[in-house]
């Protein structure tokens, strides 16, 4: 058995967790592979703290195509093979015509939320421009989202399901850069990759729109440390990468965009 409520009190998700530790336990018992309904990065990345230091059973994360945000969690045995191609996530293609009437990406999940799905069904969502969008979802919802989905705004849209090779992902843009700051302050930082005024940058990270490593933070002082990810909503991302002590005493520090 695995020491539930020692896990729990290392987590903030702990609903979450405490449900992902139950399928745990059931895959222990049952030597077969138990599948989680799709997990926010916040909570996949508690979980693949917690399932690295146990020994017991191991865990395989996927969510339609490698760069997905949202995945879903196969929990086996460790002498129980299992592979990605064993988590069900089907696609579904939502067309429409979006030029006089753009859509977003929450228009998209008001809509199939809408239909009387909860969230924990429904992957990443990809918004296409003027022609719609794609989304991932869980095996059994395909059929139901075929029929119900039929509007996003004021746009009539007809729903399909396609093959994952289908998607249109676009893969990021990367650029590297190299900064010299006084401090590892986050706002310091951040305004430098995002290329935003530090006052701006602060006024954000205070907002809530701001996460490292998928976790809130809301003080612009937090310091920043090598292998952090900084995701700024709409904006994108950056990895925090070496950090080197100069001779005047100040840091020097390798990002990573992604946008």
């Amino acid at each position: 058995m695995l020491p539930r409520e020692e896990l729990l009190k290392k987590v903030e998700n702990k609903e979450e967790i405490a449900r992902i530790i139950d399928k745990a336990q059931q895959a222990i018992k049952t030597w077969e592979l138990v599948v989680s309904d799709f997990l926010s990065p916040p909570v996949l990345t508690e979980i693949n703290q917690i399932f690295s230091q146990l020994t017991e059973v191991k865990i395989i994360p996927w969510g339609g195509y490698p760069q997905a945000e949202r995945q879903r969690v196969g929990i086996h045995r460790e002498e129980v093979f299992a592979d990605e191609s064993q988590i069900p996530v089907a696609a579904l293609d939502i067309a429409g015509n979006f030029l006089f009437d753009t859509a977003t990406h929450r228009d998209f999940l008001g809509s199939i939320l809408g239909t009387g799905i909860v969230r924990e069904k429904i992957g990443d969502i990809i918004v296409l421009g003027e022609r719609g969008a794609q989304v991932i979802v869980v095996e059994e919802m395909v059929n139901f989202l075929e029929t119900s989905l039929v509007q996003v705004r004021s746009v009539p849209v007809k729903t399909t399901r396609i093959e994952l090779s289908d998607l249109k992902i676009r893969p990021p843009k990367i650029k590297g850069m190299t900064t010299v700051e006084a401090s590892l302050r986050l706002d310091a930082v951040a305004s430098f990759g995002f290329g935003l005024s530090r006052s701006k940058m602060a006024e954000a990270i205070s907002n809530g729109d701001v996460r490292i490593n998928w976790k809130e933070i809301t003080q612009p002082s937090y310091n920043i440390k090598q292998g952090d990810l900084v995701s700024f909503r709409g904006k994108g991302r950056l990895e925090i990468g070496e950090i080197q002590v100069t001779k005047k005493e100040r840091y020097r520090i390798s990002l990573t965009k992604f946008v």
